[in-house]
């Protein structure tokens, strides 16, 4: 029984629970399983430590009834799981780990305001313990609720600097934004269906909150994928393998979302059965969406309809679509899954098919199939936004000149003599990638293209939205990094443009790339980088002497890096605070929760001299697609009552070059030992515990970095091991590999 209740909106109450329960609340929460007796679905769960006689004088007043609130005398009654699931209601998704006696419930609202997060001031700056006990006797004062609302925008002075926030749906469950693409073995005919759904896809998603990747076999049975998926999509008629099967299904029943396009993936009581007479015709579809409205269109069947297995029945509740036949085949249904909010879209027409397809056989059919493509696209963004995907569409920008801005006016005049001599006849720089060509001015109509770029010289009259150069200068103080600036308002990608640059120019100039939006950012390995408005994107050129302690330890600049970033809102004067931290290898997290920024470093070694390219982004006032630092600012204002200001992009862009330069000094002059006390206080990792090789391998805890930059675990025989990633591109934390000794 609870100690106390207190009804309304939201409903709250306080249990009793032991420390092994208390794990377990936190472990049940985490995976949507915790759940009331009268059927309410808690929205947080938060850790107070009650003295013995705070305990007693709660029991008796609940056997006196003299508790100030009392529990509704008419609960409403636990729903029974298929009515949940048949109207694909979500329960509310968990963002990170916490253990708790004090739960906050709700009806079962749609879960996009609900999280779950744990701050303790003292305890999380040192990062020392990572157990129940290390929050046991945290106060309630000390665990701040996150925002409800994370689609609105920062209040107070947040409005003034941050750009007009549109709505927009939240990834509530902390996961990476990725949308997977599953498409069989990777025949020629696999591949050409996988550039089909991703064309698609990305005609439909919003590609600001989203990446694509191809989720090949191999790596679907190997790697740790479904912590970092929002969406699996499944096509292809293929045989799914049993093991592989099996990985789907987990992922269901952990809450995860499935789209099978034309896919032999089924479960549950759906089968799906052949009518061979129907293959590759263009039949007319009636889809009715969950609001009960119809969609009549033209589409291209699979020749593959669901039916009920024995005994079963299928549903009429949610999305569902039919042929309009007399038989009335079911080619589309929304199928819930599982006590976690696990569900799938299972369709049988081939939404994913443009009218141009080779498989369209006739001008009819592509006709009718072309009179009905608005209409393809609507039922397949209804399909998306009921799996949790937002579907609204921006226009990608156009590509815009590059501004050459100075950090000091000294320097214009070697840096003009520099360009006087290195630029052809044209004006050009060439790299391999793309062309430079610097100009005076620059006119509106002047064609931007990835492969070449005007740089405007006379910059006297700039002006930007998104970037001011008085406010970089005032806090840029650095002797030689990120003086000379190249930005852009749209750009493929900050690391290109510095390519034909970065061997020529004299490196005391300092070089730096900003841009307020990419159109192709990178990531790690096969990674995309999402560029929205709000986010601090950079690239900035350092020179490392071979022969240096840094020189020897080139792996160490991706940890200065995302060191810097933390470092540059964390050192300003009452924001320490800021629940800023940085994860190995080179992401910058807030808390353990949600990332929040990455590094990307290309190095090349030239003679005695690495020649260093740092990318680097995180968000500032950008909510979407997982969080920003204003956001943690708001939310710190709140429950401290204290009124620090929100940062703007330029300013920490300057802050994070300003403490690289501190910290790559530090690093020369003491080594590893001159960065690490600072680089602990702020990482994630203290005590964590990890596995080697698979999710069944040994279990380890991290205790460091090696003199090389690479993790250190202990292991159950007490002896130290350095550790390395084992490639996979989604967590490097996971699958960790012992090197062999040479």
């Amino acid at each position: 029984m609870p100690l106390a209740y207190r009804p309304g909106d939201p409903y709250q109450f306080i249990a009793e629970a032991s420390e092994d329960n208390f794990s377990t609340l936190g472990v049940a929460f985490m995976e949507d399983r915790l759940q009331m007796d009268n059927g309410l679905v808690p929205q947080k769960i938060v850790s107070v430590h009650l003295r013995d006689s705070t305990l007693k004088d709660l029991k008796d007043q609940a056997a006196s009834g003299q508790t100030q609130d009392r529990e509704p005398s008419s609960p409403e009654p636990k729903p029974e799981r298929d009515t949940v699931d048949s109207a694909g209601r979500e329960e509310p998704g968990a963002t990170g780990q916490d253990s708790s006696q004090q739960l906050t419930g709700g009806e079962g609202e749609r879960g996009e305001h609900s999280h779950l997060h744990l701050f303790s001031c003292h305890e999380c700056l040192e990062l020392e313990n990572s157990t129940i006990q290390s929050v046991k006797f945290a106060s309630a004062e000390d665990i701040p609720d996150l925002p409800y609302d994370h689609s609105g925008g920062v209040e107070g002075a947040t409005d003034e600097l941050c750009p007009e926030r549109e709505e927009s749906r939240v990834n509530v469950a902390g996961k990476a934004p990725n949308i997977l693409i599953y498409v069989g073995p990777g025949t020629q005919e696999a591949l050409g269906r996988l550039e089909q759904v991703r064309s698609v896809l990305t005609d439909c998603v919003d590609v600001d909150s989203y990446t694509i990747y191809h989720l090949p076999e191999n790596s679907a049975l190997r790697d740790p994928w479904a912590d970092n998926c929002l969406l699996l999509v499944i096509t292809g008629l293929e045989p799914i393998p049993d093991d592989l099967y099996q990985k789907f299904m987990a992922y269901l029943s952990q809450g995860g979302k499935v789209l099978a396009l034309s896919s032999s993936f089924t479960f549950g009581g759906i089968q799906m059965t052949g009518k061979g007479t129907l293959e590759k015709t263009v039949q007319d579809l009636v889809f009715c969406k969950a609001d009960g409205s119809e969609v009549r269109l033209s589409v291209l069947s699979s020749g593959r309809v669901y039916k009920a297995g024995p005994g079963e029945q299928l549903s009429p509740a949610g999305l569902h679509a039919h042929l309009d036949t007399e038989d009335k085949d079911k080619t589309i249904v929304q199928v819930p899954f599982g006590s976690c909010g696990g569900e799938a879209v299972l369709c049988q027409v081939h939404l994913e098919l443009p009218p141009s397809s080779p498989t369209v056989q006739t001008q009819e059919d592509f006709n009718l199939l072309k009179s009905s493509n608005m209409r393809r696209y609507e039922v397949l963004q209804e399909v998306l936004t009921t799996l949790s995907i937002s579907c609204d569409v921006r226009q990608v920008p156009a590509l815009t000149p590059v501004s050459l801005l100075l950090a000091t006016e000294e320097i214009r005049d070697p840096l003009m003599r520099w360009l006087e001599v290195h630029v052809d006849q044209e004006g050009v720089i060439k790299s391999s990638k793309l062309s430079l060509r610097f100009v005076s001015s620059c006119a509106s109509e002047v064609e931007v293209t990835p492969s070449s770029i005007p740089v405007v010289t006379d910059t006297e009259d700039f002006s930007s939205n998104h970037f001011n150069l008085e406010i970089y200068r005032q806090n840029l103080q650095t002797k030689q990094l990120g003086k000379v600036i190249l930005f852009a308002e749209v750009t493929p990608t900050t690391m290109t443009l510095l390519d034909g640059l970065m061997f020529e120019m004299p490196q005391e100039m300092g070089l730096i790339a900003i841009a307020v939006r990419q159109t192709q950012g990178k990531g790690r390995g096969p990674n995309a980088w999402l560029s929205p408005v709000g986010c601090a994107l950079s690239t900035l050129l350092i020179s490392i002497p071979l022969r240096s302690q840094l020189g020897q330890r080139i792996p160490f600049v991706q940890h200065l890096m995302s060191l810097a970033v933390v470092e540059a809102v964390r050192s300003v004067p009452k924001y320490q605070d800021i629940n800023l931290r940085v994860k190995w290898p080179n992401d910058i997290y807030y808390s353990d929760l949600m990332k929040i920024g990455g590094v990307l470093v290309n190095s090349t070694l030239l003679g005695e001299t690495f020649y260093i390219l740092i990318g680097f982004g995180f968000n500032v006032t950008n909510s979407n697609p997982t969080i920003c630092i204003n956001d943690l600012i708001a939310e710190h204002n709140k429950q401290h009552e204290a009124g620090l200001e929100p940062f703007r992009a330029d300013c920490l862009i300057a802050r994070a070059v300003t403490a690289l330069e501190k910290l790559v000094h530090a690093f020369q002059e003491e080594g590893p030992q001159g960065v690490l006390p600072l680089y602990y206080k702020y990482w994630l990792h203290s005590g964590q515990q990890v596995r080697l090789g698979s999710t069944d391998g040994p279990q380890v805890s991290i205790v460091g970095l090696d003199d090389s930059g690479f993790l250190q675990v202990l292991q159950e025989d007490g002896r130290i091991v350095t550790v390395h990633p084992d490639g996979n591109s989604f967590d490097m934390l996971r699958n960790l590999i012992v090197p062999k000794q040479r």
